[in-house]
């Protein structure tokens, strides 16, 4: 259903999903639920194109072919959907503050709550 495609051959789909499954946990492990969408991309990608032909012409034959081609592989859309999914890839802050940390000042203050001195020209003291 999930390719449009009358007859699947199960075997050679399960083997795919594995070892689609497997490529993604590369990238996030575990995989989040909602990764099924990525692995039946990278799986079907696999499954209706496994020489990956980008170019075709019937008469007089031609192929084309990149570079390495055959078997899965994940797209940098594929794996940034994996770790969006996995709330992994966003911007985030750290803070390092220490949880020991007392938040009172650390300057000396006297009792009016002013520090002791002040310098020359503000019209104090």
């Amino acid at each position: 259903m999930y390719l449009g495609l009358g007859e699947i051959q199960g075997d050679r789909a399960d083997l795919l999903i594995q070892q689609a499954v497997a490529l993604a946990e590369s990238v996030v492990k575990p995989l989040p639920d909602q990764a099924t969408a990525v692995v039946l991309s990278v799986a079907g990608r696999a499954y209706v194109n496994p020489q990956q032909v980008s170019y075709e012409t019937i008469g007089p034959m031609s192929v084309q072919r990149p570079s390495g081609s055959g078997g899965l592989y994940l797209t940098k859309a594929d794996k940034a959907a994996l770790k969006s999914l996995a709330g992994r890839g966003g911007a985030f802050t750290v803070d390092p503050t220490p949880e020991s940390a007392d938040p009172s000042p650390t300057w000396p203050l006297d009792d009016a709550g002013f520090v002791d001195e002040f310098e020359p020209g503000w019209g104090y003291g």
